[in-house]
Parts: structure tokens; sequence; C-alpha cells
């Protein structure tokens, strides 16, 4: 794909507002999630108030999700998420004026927390539904994999630059940061000039999350990838909990755990950059596909092997990730109805909430009883083998991208077409 065309949906003003804003309001966030751990550590907080502090965002998020999806549906997208953004910028603008006066408690972290938490709730499923208002449907490709792009540099830029503004000043001047990218990004949300929709029907909220649900029910390519990945969630969290344990104990310390890192950071700018390249023909197959090198890291961990190797295998796991998120989500949004597409979205962000921190609470059990490297070995097989036998279900190989697109919508087999009997786009 040309560079020309892997940028084309910057040359549209209303995605080049909504592109600048989430890459600043995500370059804030990076920051944040380095910040938080020291915020609550320097307010009298220990290892377990961290935990406390995450789960609570975690929570609020979960429980707030599938409303975000029904209003989102329900009211102007773009309005929803300046809300979200107003709220988070006012948050963490509190926060950091009481972590800079050094008067910060950790229950006022965990509430601040729990305000940013449903804040997300909302967001997430708006901005899902907004993009494809914004931009051709030829183009939702390149739009995803823009965003997916910028913000895998901020999570390997993110990092760093929070650790120098801790050391030098603190954990209230990255909050303050923070709140500032959000007022970039509601500034960059007002300026939006977004299409009209069709209003929505007036219809009670329990008969909106059944309808939401329904639309994920008649569509086979759906569901069957939404297990896949929730299986895929469910066992990565193998990696993240016993990659710390096995670098400390055998790979060196701390040091090579932080050299991995660094590549799984480095892998999502990979991604993102193929992503902005590549558009296969058969999204859903080459995205089962790919997630199947997650499997690497978690294998080379097992072992364990070189940190090199390690390494590498975690860069092209992270690079899986954000590859497949870019064709799953653009796939999603042209296939799935304006009317409903956040609702649908909220289901998705639901399962995937729920699964990973079941899969963490799992794995120190597990690892007790069977040992770190069949855990590791198990998770991958977990992991690996829904993605490559979704790949190979004539559902989701009927789900088709033409090789030119004028801005129509996505060719699809019979499977797909009946997922989508009776529906308009």
């Amino acid at each position: 794909m040309r560079t020309a065309t892997a940028l084309a949906p910057l040359s549209v003003r209303a995605y080049r507002l909504l592109w600048l804003g989430q890459t600043v309001s995500s370059a804030g966030d990076a920051l944040v999630q380095v910040a938080l751990v020291f915020a609550i550590l320097r307010s009298g907080g220990d290892a377990s108030d961290i935990g406390y502090v995450i789960a609570i965002q975690v929570l609020v998020r979960v429980a707030f999700i599938l409303a975000g999806g029904v209003w989102a549906d329900r009211l102007p997208r773009q309005l929803l998420m300046l809300s979200s953004d107003l709220l988070r910028m006012t948050v963490q603008a509190a926060l950091a004026v009481l972590l800079l006066a050094s008067l910060a408690r950790v229950w006022e972290l965990g509430l601040g927390a729990a305000f940013y938490g449903a804040a997300q709730s909302f967001f997430g499923p708006a901005s899902t539904g907004l993009l494809p208002q914004l931009v051709p449907a030829g183009q939702l490709h390149q739009a995803n994999a823009l965003m997916g792009f910028s913000r895998g540099l901020t999570s390997v830029a993110g990092p760093a630059v929070a650790g120098l503004l801790i050391a030098a000043f603190g954990p209230g001047v990255a909050f303050a940061v923070d709140a500032a990218t959000f007022a970039v990004s509601a500034v960059a949300l007002t300026l939006l000039r977004p299409p009209p929709r069709r209003p929505a029907d007036r219809t009670p909220f329990l008969a909106d999350l059944a309808a939401g649900w329904r639309e994920i029910v008649i569509r086979r390519w759906y569901w069957l990838n939404l297990i896949a990945h929730a299986l895929w969630n469910l066992a990565i969290p193998a990696y993240l909990v016993l990659g710390p344990v096995i670098a400390l104990r055998t790979l060196g310390g701390a040091s090579a755990w932080g050299a991995i890192s660094a590549c799984w950071a480095a892998g999502a700018v990979l991604g993102g950059a193929i992503a902005l390249r590549v558009r296969p023909p058969r999204p859903l197959v080459a995205g089962n596909l790919v997630l199947l090198l997650g499997t690497l890291p978690l294998l080379a961990l097992a072992g364990p092997l070189r940190v090199w190797v390690i390494g590498v295998a975690a860069a092209l796991g992270s690079a899986a990730v954000v590859f497949t998120n870019t064709v799953w989500t653009a796939t999603m949004q042209r296939l799935i109805p304006d009317q409903v597409r956040s609702r649908v979205d909220s289901y998705d962000w639901l399962i995937s909430l729920v699964v990973m921190p079941a899969g963490l609470a799992a794995v120190g059990p597990v690892a007790a009883a069977a040992g770190p490297a069949a855990t590791l070995t198990g998770a991958a097989l977990v992991l690996g083998l829904p993605c490559a036998l979704v790949a190979l279900l004539p559902a989701i190989r009927a789900v088709r991208m033409p090789a030119e697109e004028s801005g129509g919508g996505v060719a699809m087999g019979t499977e797909a077409v009946l997922g989508q009997a009776g529906e308009g786009n």
C-alpha cells in the first residue's frame, strides 16, 4: 500500500482532529500508567493498595460499559466523548493538585480511579461508533491503523518520560499533564462536525441491551471471533504474571524484564506500521492467524530461552495484537449497523474486561500446582488453538475485503450475508 493511501484518512478534517486529540490523550495516559503507582506509594499506600485502586477502575468500567454502549447509540457520540474527556480532565487535575500539595490519600486516588473508569465506559463504545461517521468506508482500515500506530508510539515513549517527570517533580506533574491532554482532546472533539445520524428509537434500556446482544448472536463471524479472542485474553496473563518471576529467578533480574517489556512496546509500533501498509483480503482469517504469534513469548519464557530471543518473541506477539485489533475493529465497524454499533462494541469490551482479570487471578494458583513451564505451555495452547481453528471456519472465511475499494462495503459470502439479513447500514 502506498504511503499516500495509508495516510489518506488524515486528509479528512474531522478524522484529523480526532486523531490528533486521541494521540495527545494517549500520551497522557501513558504517563499516568506509571505515575499512578508512585502516587499511591507516596500517599502512604503499599502494593495491596496499588492492586485495589487498579481493580476499582476496572470494576467500575465493567459496571458501566454496557450502559456506555446503549447511550452511545442513543446520543450524539461526539457529545458523549466530550463529556467523558471533560470528566477525566477534572479528575486528573484535582488529583494533580492534591499530589503537588502532598495532601493526597489513597482513598482519594481510588475515588478518582472510579470516576476515570466510569468515563472510559462511555468513551470507548462512542469512539468505535463515531469513527465510521468521519471517514469513507474504504478508509476505515487505515483510520484504525493510524490510531493504533500513534498509541504504540506513546506506549514506548510514555513510560520513559514519566520516569523523568516523576524523578524530577513527583507524580503530580504527570497527572497535571494528563489533565492538559484531555483538554486538548476535548477541544478537538468540539471542533468536529460529524454528519447527522438518524435519531434512535425510544425503547426501554433493557430492550436496547437485548437488541445489542441479538446483533452479536445473529452474526456467526462475530461471536466465533469473540470466543477466540476471549480465550486469548484469558491466556496472555500467564506471560504478564510469570514473566517478571522467571526474569528475576533465571534471566538476570529486573533489567532483563525491562528489556523484554521494551521489546513488547516496540512491537506495538511495528504492528501499527504493518497495519498501515497491509490490508488483507480475508481480514478475519488473517487476524486470527497472526494472533498465533502470541504463543511465541509464552513458549520462549517456558524454556526459558535467552533474553534477546524472548524479546523478539514479545515484539512479534505485541505486533500481532495491534495488527489484529486494527483488522477486527475496521471489519466490525463496517459490518455492524450504525444504530447498534456502540452496543455491540460494549459487549466486546465487557468480555475482554472480565476475562483478563480472571486469567490474572488464575495464573498464580495454576503455576503453583503445575509449575511455570507447564502453565506457560498450557496457556500457549489455550491462546493459539482457538485462533487456528476459527480461521478455518466458513463463517470466518466468508468475510472478504475487496482488492480495490470505492467506498463500498466488505464483500461477503453467504454466511456473512445471512448475518445481516434485513439490516441497513
